[in-house]
């Protein structure tokens, strides 16, 4: 079957966002039991393609001292009436392992993962709120070089009508999943602007998502390329790199990178990331289920040596953590904010025949310099909570994220004119700095 090329993807535990690696789904064939129900087109050729994947590839050998092999025939044993009869079993036994990473998606849960961790969606390209006090739908922003930026909708348009529903009492959720579609399909908007009611013919279309987004301030004496980073999707790599040179282009004297929030992502995009900071060291190490170690490096890459502070929090999560914790044993960054989430192991997904998939734990990871962080997350280098208020007003209003309103991004301007001034030091006593551009 076709391979697929080595990456995370996102999935949802509680209020954290984690992420897992896809590795290539290559499975053993199945028993003459099961290649009869095959043929009967039974739910019970799923069951035990992903038993046979978790058996192939789990981190743990016990299976938490499990009998693994008669799970499997409790399994395939049983008559299913339904599929949602045979998932229910298959999770029933997952929770034997009592490891809430290696779970089964149906296919409406699966699609909805990898299509999250593309990068892209297929739309108009709108973000939605509903109104704190009407509740009505309205434009956060149209995303760029999308059929709603075209259109010339506007931050601040009140969504009335898709294809001619009422949008009253709906939920974002709900109003997204309608928006939502394959991309050359039509869609017509009804939106009311400056007490006027527009009407608007869209054609969907599929739309790269912004996973980086960043700005340029004068904070003193000091230029801060300020970037937030929300996701590790398969285009955030990119992003990255075109950030940096922009912000280069800027003449910034250091950066802000805000991790806060990160669920994590792609592994492959928060390698390549590190890459671009860290010019020489360790990445991270991981260990699989035989004790097979593997350590990913730098690689001499790296962008710029300009002052870096790292933005984290509780939900800064499994690939955000890798990257923390690869600039911060390397001395690359000054690590600000509060403990992050703590989320050391790495999953692998895999598709299964009728569209579900599953997701199985295959390996522990390290920081560069060994710590386990499972459980724990990573210390900040200076810690910075914020109140309950604090945060409140953040987050319902994330333009202030980066600003002189964020008591996190102050303290990691003060941090980052302290760094700056003691490079611009060590310049001035002769001292070597590593050869690239800034």
């Amino acid at each position: 079957m076709k391979r697929i090329s080595p990456c995370v993807l996102r999935a949802s535990l509680l209020t954290a966002s984690l992420a897992i690696v896809a590795t290539t789904a290559t499975f053993l064939s199945p028993t003459s039991q099961v290649r009869a129900a095959w043929q009967q087109d039974s739910p019970k050729a799923v069951i035990d393609e992903a038993w046979q994947i978790v058996n192939r590839e789990y981190v743990d050998g016990t299976f938490n001292k499990n009998d693994w092999q008669a799970v499997r025939t409790s399994l395939i044993t049983p008559d299913y009436n339904s599929k949602e009869q045979a998932y229910g079993a298959l999770r029933k036994a997952l929770k034997l392992l009592e490891d809430p990473y290696t779970r089964f998606m149906d296919p409406k849960q699966f699609e909805s993962l990898t299509s999250q961790t593309s990068g892209d969606l297929e739309g108009v390209g709108i973000r939605l709120e509903a109104d704190a006090k009407t509740k009505v739908l309205t434009v956060v922003e149209p995303l760029p070089n999308s059929p709603a930026s075209r259109a010339d909708i506007r931050s601040g348009d009140r969504v009335l009508f898709i294809d001619g529903r009422s949008t009253q009492g709906m939920t974002v959720e709900e109003a997204s999943s309608l928006i939502r579609g394959k991309g050359g399909t039509p869609i017509t908007l009804k939106i009311e602007r400056d007490g006027k009611l527009i009407t608007l013919p869209l054609i969907r279309a599929k739309i790269e998502l912004q996973a980086v987004r960043y700005t340029v301030a004068q904070e003193g004496s000091m230029r801060v390329g300020f970037m937030r980073l929300n996701e590790f999707s398969s285009h955030a790599a990119d992003q990255m790199r075109q950030a940096i040179k922009a912000l280069k282009k800027e003449r910034v004297d250091g950066f802000v990178l805000d991790l806060r929030g990160n669920p994590g992502g792609l592994l492959q995009a928060s390698i390549e990331i590190s890459r671009m900071w860290i010019d020489q060291g360790g990445i991270v190490k991981t260990v699989n289920r035989k004790g097979g170690k593997e350590e990913t490096v730098a690689n001499r890459t790296a962008m710029t040596d300009l002052p870096l502070v790292v933005l984290v929090d509780k939900n800064s999560a499994s690939s955000s953590e890798i990257l923390t914790g690869a600039l911060k044993d390397n001395g690359r960054a000054t690590v600000i904010g509060t403990q992050t989430f703590g989320k050391a192991l790495v999953q692998s997904v895999h598709p299964l025949a009728d569209g579900s998939g599953i997701a199985v734990t295959i390996a522990h990871y390290y920081t560069p310099n060994g710590t386990d962080i499972s459980e724990k997350g990573i210390e900040p280098d200076i810690q910075a909570p914020m109140s309950r208020e604090q945060l409140e007003r953040l987050y319902t209003n994330p333009k202030l994220l980066g600003t002189l309103d964020d008591p996190q991004y102050v303290r990691a301007v003060s941090t980052l004119a302290k760094l700056a001034s003691q490079k611009n030091l060590g310049q001035q006593s002769g001292q070597k700095s590593p050869q690239m551009p800034n």
